[in-house]
């Protein structure tokens, strides 16, 4: 797995083996960054379910200002902390070793912001975990920010949580990218 755009192009990330972390593919990632373009550069990035932050890694690469990566397995955050360091973006990172949902309340209470925010919860739960992380993610989005889903193609329909709008779907193989904005007050 590399790295597939700006500063960092072609650097080798690593992902532990087994089938516990399923990073977002390389051809995922380089359709989500072609969509969002412009969209990540001098932007706040969040990494939920960040995995092996392949994501979130990709986007300071491309531009983000600091990324933050939410994970709780620890093979996978050490893949994670590697992978930054190798990357060269670890001070330009912040790695928060807790489950999402917790993360939420508490970056909500701290009034923290994110213009982008990435989620890629388990594929097994991904369907009524991923609707409660996504509304849960509108507290902490900043004005005009978007909030990228990744889901298995199987898991039932997700509904748009009060204040977002879906505005793009791309799928392939067994994975769907869901693409929201916050909705004009």
């Amino acid at each position: 797995m590399r790295i597939i755009g700006g500063i960092a192009r072609g650097r080798r990330l690593r992902a532990p083996r087994g089938l516990q972390t399923r990073p977002t593919s390389g051809y995922l990632r380089e359709v989500l960054f072609d969509l969002l373009a412009q969209e990540v550069c001098g932007r706040s990035f969040l990494d939920l379910y960040a995995g092996t932050g392949a994501v979130g890694i990709e986007a300071i690469s491309r531009g983000a200002i600091r990324a933050v990566f939410v994970e709780q397995d620890r093979s996978a955050l050490a893949m994670l902390r590697r992978n930054l360091e190798v990357s060269g973006f670890r001070d330009r990172a912040e790695v928060i070793p807790l489950e999402v949902l917790p993360f939420l309340r508490w970056a909500a209470l701290r009034s923290s912001r994110f213009d982008v925010i990435f989620m890629d919860p388990p594929y097994q739960r991904s369907g009524a975990l991923a609707a409660v992380s996504l509304a849960a993610a509108t507290r902490v989005l900043a004005p005009s920010g978007i909030v990228i889903l990744e889901h298995s193609l199987k898991a039932q329909p997700i509904s748009s949580p009060d204040g977002l709008a879906r505005v793009r779907e791309v799928r392939h193989g067994d994975s769907t990218l869901q693409l929201y904005r916050q909705e004009a007050a």
